[in-house]
């Protein structure tokens, strides 16, 4: 079954026979004998085709989506198996939130290859919702977020901590009084660990916004606050930049802060591939 389902998830991954066949270096006619022994092996029908377009049956859509996760598996698998050699190498996908993923994940895995070169590392950045949910349905071997992750799925370990600051536009008025219940502020979406740093603090300080957008970015939210649409509360290895060149300021003079931590998460499991377990490792180092 395992080369009728390889076969199977491909043509799902195109939907298109012909690339399948030549993605697989097999013929087209070969790409269809595969699907049509599937399907009877499977009793029955996965694929409609008609006027040369194809789409999936309710049955074909669930096995794409099953079948996909034992794809997933079987690799995971075999990389285990490799581990057993000693040899840190091989497939590494990692998964971050934005403002991790973005400004500090690079340079550790730049340091991380420099010691292991022989590893292929894949990298995914979502909100934090998002990474969990790869990381719970091994789309991704760990994930680093920030914010609370509730599932009985996952391990999650503090790895560092960070202080996020209110900003507001260099080009405002530096003598004008920001009053923060009378300000615009601009917000990460729901489901987002900036976000929920955000509610907290807002909580925490008594701050009922007059208004809130909300942007699905760390760098639309620190353009739109250089433009002087409002103040926002984002992270400090996020506005590094854009506080040496003077095109944000911090409000309060950073006595006004919210610390929150950052997690790595992995699997309830009792498996890691041993290359997964030493970038583990790494991050509690940095």
């Amino acid at each position: 079954m395992e080369q009728k389902l390889k076969v199977f998830l491909t043509v799902v991954k195109h939907m298109n026979f012909s690339r399948a066949a030549e993605e697989l270096f097999i013929t087209q006619p070969a790409v269809s004998q595969y699907i049509k022994s599937f399907e009877e092996e499977l009793g029955i029908k996965l694929i409609d085709r008609t006027n040369k377009k194809i789409r999936l049956t309710k049955a074909g859509s669930l096995v794409a989506y099953y079948g996909g996760e034992i794809s997933t598996l079987n690799d995971k698998m075999k990389q285990a198996v490799e581990d057993l050699a000693g040899e840190v190498k091989g497939k590494l996908a990692v998964g971050a939130s934005y403002s991790f993923g973005e400004y500090i994940l690079p340079h550790i895995v730049a340091d991380f290859l420099n010691k292991f070169p022989a590893v292929d590392p894949y990298i995914t950045i979502g909100n934090t919702q998002e990474i969990a949910e790869k990381v719970i349905h091994n789309e991704i071997d760990l994930g680093v977020v920030e914010g609370t992750v509730a599932s009985d799925k996952l391990i999650a370990e503090k790895i560092a901590s960070d202080k996020m600051y209110v900003i507001k536009g260099k080009k405002e008025n530096s003598e004008k009084r920001v009053h923060l219940n009378e300000e615009t502020w601009i917000v990460r979406e729901q489901g987002s660990g900036t976000r929920e740093a955000f509610d907290w603090f807002a909580a925490k300080n008594g701050i009922r916004p007059a208004k809130i957008l909300e942007f699905g970015s760390t760098q639309i939210i620190k353009e739109a606050v250089e433009a002087g649409l409002g103040v926002a509360l984002l992270s400090e290895w996020t506005i590094r930049n854009e506080l040496e060149l003077e095109k944000l300021k911090i409000v309060g003079g950073g006595n006004l802060y919210y610390e929150r931590n950052f997690y790595a998460i992995i699997p309830d499991a009792p498996f890691m591939t041993k290359t997964a377990e030493t970038f583990l490792h790494y991050l509690r180092r940095d």
